[in-house]
């Protein structure tokens, strides 16, 4: 049997009765104005099903399509949807949420009613310290959320080059210190002293960023964070993704996202905002039907934890909720990926790493909201 009580004192979902309800109101007629017996739900980030079992217990007769790429997560969250009693209204699929059309397809599906999206860690992958992601912990720099990968942060700190180092930091992290962190990391691994843990790239952070400059919190966040980023794919994924999930919703459906960094949000906002506004010459006297905006704005802009949950829950401190319905036809022009255009990985660096990884081997250098929440735009 699962353990329940321990699983939901690991996952605490943030903003969950708001969630809930951005996701699952109206979906019944969503589906059935396209034509269906039953709404389908998409759980882009299933973890550990703390949304996903909310969504099944408010609407009892919606299919829940759940999507993770930690096969660990992905076991749990089955086991508990079991237990709960919810198996036959539940689809698992082992897959990142960039694979979205070809899982909603295995599936059986063309549209669906509402996807839901809880980007960044889960609470597993923050508390199993084992998986590296925390610079609280000393242990292998694995990162990986889904452990059938082969490139990890320690692959990446061994063969990228000096120049992949800087973007990622830079881009992934908005480090300010990217340049001389990434020197270190080269002199370091030419001089044999290979970085493997998270406390020796802690290390590593503490020793170049001066005191007076660094930001609240330990100086290693930026770096954990763009490593993160690269290992997982997490910005190009997310940019994948998005035209996929809208492409699936009928008139009515929704799109709701909780994202906890900065470029995340914005990738999120900009992919939002061209659907919100009218595509027509400024003072022209009437906005024809094609020209209207095909989205709604469900949130206002981004909704935020207010004290009350940051208390109750510290992760939800840097939590933006933002959700959008779609309102008429979506022009096929919103389909076009232009945010994974600039959210490029560092020279293809993260399919490329293998063949970097057997010319390092070869080299002696390297041998060795509403509802009482605040929002905003």
């Amino acid at each position: 049997m699962v353990d329940l009580e321990r699983i939901s004192s690991i996952h605490k979902p943030v903003l969950f009765d708001e969630c809930v309800e951005l996701v699952t109101r109206n979906v019944e007629k969503s589906a059935h104005d396209d034509g269906r017996e039953f709404p389908v739900i998409v759980d882009c980030t299933l973890g550990l099903a703390g949304h996903t079992s909310g969504f099944l217990k408010e609407i009892p007769n919606v299919r829940v399509i759940g999507i993770d790429r930690d096969e660990e997560a992905l076991a749990l969250a089955t086991a508990r949807v079991r237990e709960q009693g919810f198996e036959d209204r539940f689809i698992p699929a082992h897959a990142a949420f960039d694979e979205f059309s070809q899982v909603i397809s295995d599936a059986g599906f063309t549209h669906v009613d509402a996807v839901f999206m809880d980007l960044g860690l889960s609470s597993l992958q923050i508390d199993e310290t084992e998986r590296g992601f925390s610079y609280s912990h000393d242990a292998p720099l694995d990162m990986r959320m889904d452990t059938t990968q082969s490139l990890t942060a320690a692959e990446i700190l061994r063969t990228y080059e000096y120049g992949d180092l800087v973007r990622i930091f830079k881009e992934f992290g908005e480090e300010r210190f990217s340049g001389p962190i990434a020197r270190e990391i080269i002199r370091k691994r030419e001089a044999g002293e290979f970085i493997l843990t998270s406390y020796q790239l802690t290390d590593v952070v503490d020793s170049i960023v001066p005191k007076a400059k660094r930001p609240a919190g330990n100086p290693a966040k930026r770096v954990f964070q763009a490593m993160r980023i690269e290992v997982n794919g997490e910005l190009t994924k997310l940019a994948q993704t998005l035209p996929q999930a809208l492409k699936s919703l009928p008139r009515g459906g929704r799109l709701v996202v909780e994202s906890y960094h900065s470029l995340e949000d914005k990738c999120v906002k900009k992919f939002f905002s061209r659907g919100l506004v009218a595509h027509v010459p400024p003072g022209l006297p009437v906005i024809p039907d094609d020209a209207q905006p095909y989205l709604k704005d469900l949130t206002r802009g981004a909704m935020m934890a207010d004290e009350e949950e940051i208390k109750r829950n510290s992760r939800s401190a840097s939590v933006r909720l933002r959700a959008v319905q779609v309102t008429r036809e979506v022009p096929q022009s919103a389909f076009r990926d232009e945010e994974h255009q600039r959210v490029k990985r560092s020279d293809n660096s993260h399919k490329n790493f293998k063949n970097k990884n057997n010319n390092a081997k070869r080299n002696n250098s390297y041998s060795k909201g509403n509802h009482g929440r605040r929002s905003r735009t």
